[in-house]
């Protein structure tokens, strides 16, 4: 018997949580999706905003952005890394304070 699996296409059907590394707000509802191999903008509703912030897995590192605690390989020297650290991976800046808070979430996590 040949089941043939149906491979989801992550660009139009993504989960916040499993797919996105990180996400940027923009204006009047607008979200920057930034995942592995994409990035993605989509409107949303001042409740959608409200319930994907409150999310327990994302962090604020800046007054726009949230990273997926989830998804982050390393911290170092002020950078988040989404994968190895010399690497075309994604890479986001962060002050001290954010950083070692990261650590600390890491550090629980594992």
């Amino acid at each position: 018997m040949n089941v043939a699996l149906q491979d989801r296409n992550v660009y139009e059907e993504f989960d916040v949580e499993s797919d996105v590394l990180y996400f940027k707000l923009g204006m009047q509802g607008l979200v920057s999706f930034h995942g592995r191999n994409y990035n993605r903008k989509k409107r949303m509703t001042a409740d959608e905003l409200k319930n994907l912030i409150s999310k327990q897995n994302f962090v604020q590192i800046s007054s726009s952005c949230y990273i997926n605690t989830v998804k982050i390989a390393s911290v170092v020297s002020g950078t988040v890394y989404f994968g190895p650290e010399h690497s075309d991976a994604k890479q986001l800046p962060v002050n001290r304070r954010k950083q070692q808070e990261i650590k600390q979430l890491i550090s629980k996590r594992q």
